[in-house]
């Protein structure tokens, strides 16, 4: 599917910059799950015009607004982005596939914690956050996958072209069909319904143990909660994030490659809905001009 503009994220910035790029009358498509938006669980106090508002209620909002200026949108999870010649190819976990000219990343932060035993204390010593980043260490290594949704699915596809074992634990298996078929394809194996206890180790992780008592020895753990997460995505693009996973862009929302724009959450603090929305708007009024001025 092609478009001039693809936005990922379904929160704030995103829904703000497709409002902006569709009024500039280039076609957009927005992709990403409003559900998984910090503003979905939040309760609006302090912007501008709003004495309360639930933001499950502004999300719903902006996306109404942002569809009759002609954006789409797809609930999905983007699973991986290409740059290809002079596009950006945006995979999701339906096995869709979308070609842009211009592409807007604002996912967020998303650096959800288990808050299990031995997760804090082990971080880089073989917890990690992001299997893309740190797959290559886990090579002939076994390592599990903790998480529902199509993150982890991810994560787990990847690893087993590192590590000689991975098991997924999860509590609830949450992803599409196609997706599922391709983890049940491989090596992997799944371990549902299950919840963490403890991560266990001393200097290194040495194992995990579920609730129910079962145990495992291990190398490494991977937590992936959520949506694929900022630092993955730009991982992708060969745009390197900070260990924050914060991208870096100049004042009209630019990352170091041509065509590529962040706004929101994953520019950095502050974490607020009235900077979302002026980056998201500043983000997607470019992205409509660089697609315009490479029509020309």
């Amino acid at each position: 599917m092609d478009y001039d503009v693809v936005i990922v994220g379904c929160g704030p910035a995103g829904l703000q910059a497709a409002i902006h790029a569709a009024r500039k009358k280039v076609t957009v498509a927005v992709i990403g799950r409003p559900e998984g938006s910090g503003l979905n669980r939040a309760e609006v106090e302090n912007y501008f015009g709003i004495d309360s508002m639930g933001g499950k209620e502004l999300l719903a909002k902006g996306m109404e607004q942002a569809k009759r200026f002609g954006a789409e949108i797809f609930e999905q999870d983007v699973m991986k982005l290409e740059r290809k010649d002079d596009s950006f190819i945006v995979i999701t976990d339906h096995d869709m596939e979308f070609k842009s000219k211009a592409l807007v990343l604002a996912p967020g932060i998303s650096r959800k914690k288990l808050n299990a035993p031995g997760e804090k204390e082990l971080l880089g010593k073989g917890v990690s956050y992001c299997a893309s980043c740190d797959c290559n260490f886990f090579k002939g290594r076994t390592v599990a996958v903790v998480g529902d949704e199509s993150t982890a699915a991810s994560a787990a596809l990847l690893l087993t072209e590192y590590a000689s074992a991975v098991y997924w634990i999860s509590k609830n298996l949450n992803v599409s069909p196609m997706l599922m078929a391709k983890v049940k394809a491989t090596k992997v194996e799944i371990v549902s319904p299950a919840s963490v206890a403890r991560i266990t180790g001393e200097e290194r992780v040495k194992g995990l143990e579920l609730n129910d008592g079962r145990r495992f020895s291990l190398d490494g753990v991977f937590i992936e909660l959520g949506a694929k997460g900022s630092a993955n995505l730009a991982l992708d693009l060969d745009v390197i994030p900070d260990p924050t996973g914060t991208i870096e862009v100049n004042a009209g929302m630019e990352t170091g490659v041509r065509g590529l724009f962040a706004c929101g959450d994953v520019t950095g603090q502050p974490w607020q809905l009235a900077r979302a929305v002026g980056q998201g708007c500043i983000a997607g009024t470019n992205a409509a001009k660089f697609v315009r001025t490479e029509a020309e």
